[in-house]
């Protein structure tokens, strides 16, 4: 990941605060509901793909451009976030950056085992309960927990009306 096409990267121990975005991976395989953790490449930690905003993209396909150069992943990103979640990322000079992710629904359509971060980390599916007590973050514990993914809405029941209160 080139630092240089990140926009947003000013954390030094001033109290900024990094933005990131990632991505929850999604897909449903044997009608069960499953997303994707991947390995940190420092720590080892099963975490999601998630990274600094890249210049000329916004947030949600900055998240998907994350989901394929950290785990291969394509698909289709929800342009509405999930929430967001906070933690310390250790920096290589041991100080600590605080970052913010924005986290993005991904339904996935493709995964590759050809991808810019082959190598430097393992995939894992998991329910997302199970993805929740994998993960370190407080935060991305509680997205997981409650993550459910929009039903795509049924052709047959579309009258043309507008979505409100009745």
């Amino acid at each position: 990941m080139g630092e240089g096409r990140h926009i947003g990267l000013t954390s030094n121990g001033s109290g900024e605060v990094r933005p990131q975005c990632g991505a929850i991976c999604w897909r449903l395989e044997g009608g069960e509901l499953q997303v994707l953790l991947i390995t940190s490449r420092d720590t080892g930690r099963w975490v999601i793909p998630k990274g600094g905003r890249i210049e000329g993209l916004d947030d949600a396909d900055s998240a998907a451009q994350e989901a394929w150069e950290e785990a291969g992943i394509q698909g289709e990103i929800a342009p509405q976030p999930l929430g967001r979640f906070t933690y310390q990322k250790i920096a290589r000079n041991a100080a600590s950056i605080a970052c913010e992710v924005v986290v993005f629904p991904l339904a996935v359509e493709d995964m590759s085992d050809v991808f810019p971060e082959r190598g430097q980390r393992k995939r894992k599916w998991f329910t997302p309960d199970k993805a929740a007590r994998k993960v370190a973050e407080p935060g991305l514990r509680e997205i997981l927990v409650r993550f459910d993914p929009a039903p795509e809405p049924d052709p047959e029941c579309d009258d043309g009306l507008p979505l409100g209160d009745y």
